[in-house]
């Protein structure tokens, strides 16, 4: 069955309804947990007092729902920058303004366990994605207002977790310094995770620099609280290690995000600042 859509250069139907995750405005909340797998976003809901499916479609599943009475939505992104920008540039187009990625990563420094969270301040651009938008030297840099509701939360539910850089890659074999297929290993990878290491970077992943290059470019939010599934220091691999803790940070997080922004309006300030901080733990 054919449907014309409004042009070849804003791919959506008449109504708004985006070509790739299939969301149109109204569906989704501002708040939005990107996690990359489909089955993880029906993992988050579960958490939730209610929840709904939006629209699933290739690699994209939403679900739209409450928790703790805020709005709140999830749409997976599947795996790397490509599909991840897709999916960010179509739910801002319906409405979204703030994401966390909610996803798993191996983890860089021994000191980092198996099952312990990491918030990133900021990734390391070795996707190729984000530079399809702009110069490399532009940084990939999360929200600080949506970092420090991440750390909040964690905080608040007792979690274990670091705080720091973490890298983004295209690739989850060479490009993080696995052997491929045979061993193969290109020169310029080898030495590559000592490297990161002696830089202070915590973690690899494959999602966050667009993630958040693209939110600083369209003035918009975004974080990423991740479970440490793997340490490739220890070599251990833990599947689904943390995962349950890091939907429920993210979750908190956006209930105290809501708080904030409820604060920020309430008092006529852009920011979140010591002083609204002050007030809303004097409220809590």
């Amino acid at each position: 069955m054919s449907e014309r859509l409004k042009s070849a250069s804003r791919p959506e139907s008449m109504e708004g309804l985006q070509y790739h995750v299939a969301v149109k405005p109204g569906d989704v909340s501002r708040y939005v947990l990107v996690p990359g797998d489909p089955e993880r976003v029906k993992r988050i809901a579960s958490f939730w007092d209610e929840a709904w499916l939006v629209a699933s479609h290739r690699e994209y599943t939403t679900y739209t729902g409450r928790y703790k009475g805020v709005l709140v939505s999830a749409t997976s992104t599947g795996i790397g920058a490509p599909s991840t920008a897709i999916a960010i540039e179509e739910l801002a187009r319906v409405g979204a303004d703030t994401f966390i990625r909610v996803g798993t990563t191996g983890a860089l420094h021994k000191w980092i366990n198996v099952g312990d969270l990491i918030i990133s301040t900021g990734s390391v651009r070795l996707e190729g994605t984000s530079k399809q938008y702009v110069i490399p030297e532009y940084p990939a840099v999360a929200s600080l207002d949506v970092a420090l509701a991440l750390i909040e939360a964690a905080e608040q539910l007792g979690v274990r977790y670091h705080v720091g850089l973490s890298v983004s890659t295209d690739s989850f074999y060479v490009g993080q310094e696995r052997p491929g297929y045979r061993g193969y290993l290109p020169p310029f990878n080898r030495g590559l995770i000592d490297f990161l290491k002696s830089v202070n970077v915590l973690n690899f992943e494959m999602e966050a620099a667009t993630i958040f290059t693209l939110a600083n470019i369209y003035g918009l939010r975004a974080g990423m609280v991740c479970a440490a599934i793997a340490n490739r220091e220890t070599e251990e691999f833990v599947v689904g290690a943390g995962v349950d803790d890091a939907i429920r940070v993210a979750n908190e997080a956006v209930r105290i995000l809501s708080e904030w922004d409820e604060l920020r309006e309430k008092h006529g300030r852009k920011y979140i600042s010591v002083s609204l901080l002050r007030e809303w733990i004097k409220k809590s």
